[in-house]
């Protein structure tokens, strides 16, 4: 299907054309015409009785069904997919496709009679015509019940969950309704409930969700999680993935009768204010058909297998429970409900970009997708190292997906499913290292002191993490150790060693062409040397990982279109932030050239840095570096790619201790509350009667490993094959095959649901708002653009100076401040104003933000021609230009203008008259000075010479006094012995061995005092 998303394209005499049975009708969207209404077969008689004595909706177990007839609707603005009433409500303005808050289902009030008009017609059930999952929903409650009415993504289709508020404390009571129903029957179902209840104030709507995370309790009754409000942030497969922006938390029991009041148990609202320091309006995100707790290449040969063996889309059978953080909100849902994942929605943490980059007339999708794995997770310094379930602190798996996306899904054409040759990706791991080591954060120390808690002569949590690895990715894993090797104060080199003893002791029992990959590399020292090339150095490990690990690629049963990625690369430094990104960017970098290249975009497999792609790649690294950090540190990276590759390093250090201030911040008074949230969302901690409460617990260590009192009753790993074999074994992209006859005939849906929710047949949109049209291929960075391959600014200088004069033509100047005039052209602007005066105040806060911020097109600063660069006379005195002074209002991009011009006088000097000559007169004058120097004055003496002889005369001399006690320091300080290296026990007590003194004791040259709070 061609990469053209237009809603609603097909004509009727499409859609009989479509309509025609044939073998390859699967691989068509024939199943999403339009259905005719099928009325209600159950006697609606029943409904109303029931509503006339004041009883809620109870399903009736006997229902008749009949198949729809399918047909195609005439195209038109008031079609059921989008009902009269909405139409008013659109905007064709709007940032996404849909608003970020749902909209609830419309309920038309109407008479009891009118339910009559309905006997006689069928219902659907849950899985006929593939109807399963929802897309959006509204909550009605009455007294005693909760509705929750969900929809498919046409708004045609309509399911119900009844929840039951009346039930005892720490019971929930759920009841799905396997029945589907059309606008018209949901409606009439509603107002059925609204007449049955208006003795205690009818049906209500609560609110409106895009999904539903679970249901928790922490010492009462269940609270209900939903998802208020999304936003569109990547696109794959015509599949979109949505960030979670807004969520609401709603208790299921608080009618009047209930002993369940908030107000007055305190305990219970501790619970929920911890809960609320879990911000999940950042970093959460959800897809309603991608799997986004699996890779790219996980997903794509789990459907060929399927496929092979004619079951429907298994991505809800194998969902990656490590990367689903709402697993404890899932499980009141696994039990009370039967089809789960209709309902409620996985959500993942961690960071998803999509970017667009044109390259040679082809578009190209870049997607960075991080997943961050719930177990053992936590923050900074309060989850260090690893549990004895293997599981590591900060464990991040990063894929990068480069794709072009000439076609809309998955499927290549013939229909080849899950065939499409134009998807590749890569998956690189982070996590802490893992050993059994702990940091003290009890003080205020920035840098606490680094404790080995266990030596274990086995490394059993290392041998349980690297086979966990090797399960999830394969052999070989290469591990890159950025840890420091050399310190004054031995603390990162602590764990240097007894890392190396681990991966050394591992190895000895895989095979070798299996085996772990093991460099360690001082990257912090490597950084603050000249003489190491840290980003060469980055650049070699990158290509030997490429080579040994691979990468991704779709395609057909030919070798040289598809690979598999057989091993991974595990990177971390000492907390897996700073050093960790930027080495995870430069490997990166080398598989987005092995990717490009295997597209067909170019014919080699490396980009050059400052490239617009690479550019656009960094800026994508750097928010994903951004956004772990804050998850586990508490502030963004402290260093950045600008950092290790020594440029903006003027205005990028107060930027780094501004960061480096805000992690120790959270770190020190933050991270305790924040760890409790994680425990208590995760389900580590669960309330329990006569037990401490989370807040009382002195540590979370036994909520994070495993019971020692269940060791006894488990089986040892074996401590010289610690590892899987299976594991080891080399991976391939399952070979294509056709599908069975038993699902040939199967819709589209029942392979991909990505027709649907990409182009919405039958609803009106726009090109402005569909978010493959909206990603933005102009790529926007912190960088200069002379970094980027444009030219140096030339016009800096006559922005700066209109802005000053629109500035002093429009208010009074004020006498404070400095007074500056760039001498280059004072001359042109003295005719226009002889008193210009430019002032300029002092830094304000925003100053790295503005000098991160791309200056405008009309403002960009154009390249320099060579001839000027050489010219030896003075330079002109050049005119204001006209869009100056126009646009002399937008301070910002004068400010980057300002950044820009530096940037261009350092890269294309130039040099004015007077430079010229003063530079000729520094170069001179030391041939110019007598040989010989007499106390005569010359014939036409210097004034400031004069000056200085007359200031040393002898009658200025003798009026010099000195003290005594200053003359005896003074011979004091002058008496050295004869071997000036060596200090006596007498000369130990003068004042100018006090640092030696303290340093021959141990103590550190400056005082430091440790305050507990």
């Amino acid at each position: 299907m061609a990469d053209t998303p237009l809603r609603g394209a097909s004509s009727s005499q499409d859609g009989s054309k479509r309509g025609e049975s044939n073998s390859k009708a699967r691989a068509l969207p024939h199943s999403q015409a339009q259905t005719q209404d099928s009325s209600v077969t159950r006697s609606t008689s029943q409904i109303a009785n029931e509503a006339s004595l004041g009883q809620e909706y109870v399903q009736s177990e006997s229902t008749v069904h009949t198949p729809e007839v399918s047909s195609f609707s005439n195209l038109s603005y008031t079609s059921t997919a989008l009902p009269s009433q909405y139409i008013k409500e659109l905007h064709l303005d709007e940032e996404d496709e849909e608003p970020a808050t749902a909209i609830s289902f419309q309920r038309s009030t109407s008479p009891t009679a009118v339910l009559q008009k309905n006997r006689g017609a069928g219902y659907q059930k849950v899985g006929e015509q593939g109807i399963r999952r929802m897309h959006r929903f509204s909550l009605y409650e009455t007294a005693s019940r909760y509705y929750l009415i969900g929809g498919d993504i046409l708004d045609r289709k309509f399911r119900i969950l009844k929840i039951d508020r009346t039930v005892e404390a720490g019971e929930l009571n759920v009841v799905e309704d396997e029945i589907v129903y059309t606008r018209k029957e949901m409606n009439q179902l509603l107002n059925a409930v609204d007449d049955g209840n208006k003795a205690s104030g009818g049906l209500k709507l609560r609110c409106s969700a895009w999904g539903l995370l679970g249901f928790i309790r922490f010492t009462g009754s269940y609270y209900m999680l939903l998802i208020t409000k999304r936003s569109q942030v990547a696109v794959l497969g015509g599949q979109y993935i949505y960030q979670v922006d807004g969520t609401e938390l709603i208790a299921l029991n608080t009618t009047s009768t209930s002993r369940f009041k908030l107000d007055r148990d305190p305990e219970e609202a501790r619970f929920v204010a911890i809960l609320s320091n879990l911000d999940l309006s950042r970093f959460f995100y959800f897809s309603y058909s991608y799997d986004i707790t699996r890779s790219l290449e996980h997903n794509i040969v789990q459907e060929r297998r399927s496929l092979r063996e004619g079951q429907q889309r298994s991505s809800h059978k194998h969902r990656n429970e490590m990367f689903v953080w709402n697993t404890h909100l899932l499980q009141p849902a696994l039990k009370s409900l039967v089809n789960v994942y209709d309902w409620c929605i996985p959500i993942v943490h961690g960071f998803v970009n999509q970017k667009a980059l044109s390259l040679h007339g082809r578009k190209i999708y870049i997607t960075v997708i991080a997943r961050r794995s719930r177990y053992f997770a936590g923050a900074r310094f309060l989850k260090r190292g690893a549990n004895d379930l293997g599981y590591v602190a900060n464990d991040v798996e990063t894929e990068q997906i480069v794709s072009e996306m000439r076609t809309t899904s998955f499927h290549a054409p013939g229909p080849d499913l899950y065939a499409n040759p134009t998807y590749t990706s890569y998956v690189q791991h982070r996590g802490s290292i893992p050993l059994h080591w702990t940091q003290d954060s009890s003080g205020v120390t920035p840098k606490p002191a680094i404790e080995l808690n266990l030596v274990d002569p086995f490394f059993s949590a290392a041998a349980l993490h690297f086979d966990n690895l090797f399960e999830r990715y394969g052999a070989p894993i290469y591990v890159l150790n950025l840890i420091k090797a050399k310190e004054h104060t031995p603390r990162e080199s602590i764990l240097l060693d007894e890392y190396t003893n681990a991966i050394t002791y591992l190895n000895q029992s895989l095979p070798e062409a299996q085996k772990i990959i093991y460099k360690a590399w001082d990257m912090s020292r490597a950084s603050k040397s000249d003489e190491q090339d840290v980003i060469g150095t980055l650049e070699a490990v990158a290509k030997d990982v490429i080579r040994k690990t691979g990468f991704f690629r779709n395609g057909n049963d030919e070798p040289e279109t598809t690979s598999m990625q057989n091993g991974v690369a595990r990177t971390n430094c000492i907390d897996c932030l700073d050093r960790t990104n930027a080495a995870q960017f430069i490997i990166g970098k080398c598989a987005l050239g092995h990717q490009l290249q295997a597209l067909g975009i170019t014919n080699v497999d490396y980009i050059e840095f400052d490239t617009e792609a690479v550019n656009m790649l960094s800026d994508m690294y750097q928010g994903h570096g951004n956004s772990i950090a804050i998850q586990y540190g508490g502030s963004h990276l402290v260093n950045t790619m600008a950092t290790y590759r020594k440029i903006n390093q003027w205005s990028s250090h107060s930027r780094d201790m501004v960061e480096s201030f805000k992690r120790y911040y959270h770190n020190s008074f933050l991270d305790r509350q924040r760890q409790e949230a994680y425990n208590l969302f995760l389900g580590h901690y669960t309330y329990v009667q006569g037990e401490p409460m989370l807040w009382d617990l002195p540590t979370d260590y036994y909520l994070h490993h495993g019971d020692p009192r269940a060791w006894s009753g488990k089986v040892r790993k074996h401590y010289v094959q610690w590892f899987t074999p299976k594991n080891l074994e080399s991976r391939s992209v399952p070979a294509r095959v056709q599908a069975p006859e038993t699902v040939v005939d199967k819709p589209l849906e029942y392979f991909d649901d990505y027709w649907l929710e990409y182009y919405r047949p039958l609803a009106i949109s726009s090109f402005l708002r569909i978010f493959s049209y909206k990603i933005d291929p102009n790529f926007k960075d912190g960088l200069p653009k002379t970094f980027h391959g444009g030219g140096p600014g030339q016009d800096h200088a006559e922005a700066k100076n209109a802005v000053a004069q629109h500035d002093a033509s429009e208010k009074p100047s004020t006498k404070k401040g400095v007074t500056i005039v760039d001498p280059s052209i004072a001359s042109s602007l003295q005719h226009a104003n002889s008193n210009l005066e430019v002032k300029f105040k002092s830094p304000s806060p925003s100053l790295n933000i503005l000098l991160q911020s791309e200056p405008s097109d009309h403002l960009r600063p154009q390249p320099r021609s060579p001839a000027r660069a050489r010219e030896s006379g003075t330079s002109k005195p050049r005119e204001v230009p006209q869009s100056i002074k126009k646009l002399s209002e937008d301070k910002s991009a004068v400010t980057q203008w300002t950044l820009d011009q530096f940037v261009s006088n350092s890269l294309d000097p130039s040099v004015v008259k007077s430079e010229v000559d003063e530079y000729q007169f520094y170069v001179d004058h030391p041939t110019n000075l007598p040989s010989v120097v007499s106390n005569e004055l010359p014939p036409i003496p210097n004034r400031d010479l004069v000056c200085y002889v007359q200031s040393t005369s002898p009658e200025a001399v003798s009026n010099i006094h000195a003290k005594n006690e200053d003359v005896v320091e003074f011979l004091d300080y002058l008496d050295v012995s004869d071997d000036p290296l060596t200090v006596t026990v007498a000369e130990s007590s003068k004042k100018r061995y006090k640092a030696y003194r303290r340093f021959h004791k141990g103590k550190p040259l400056f005082k430091q005092q440790g305050l507990d709070l």
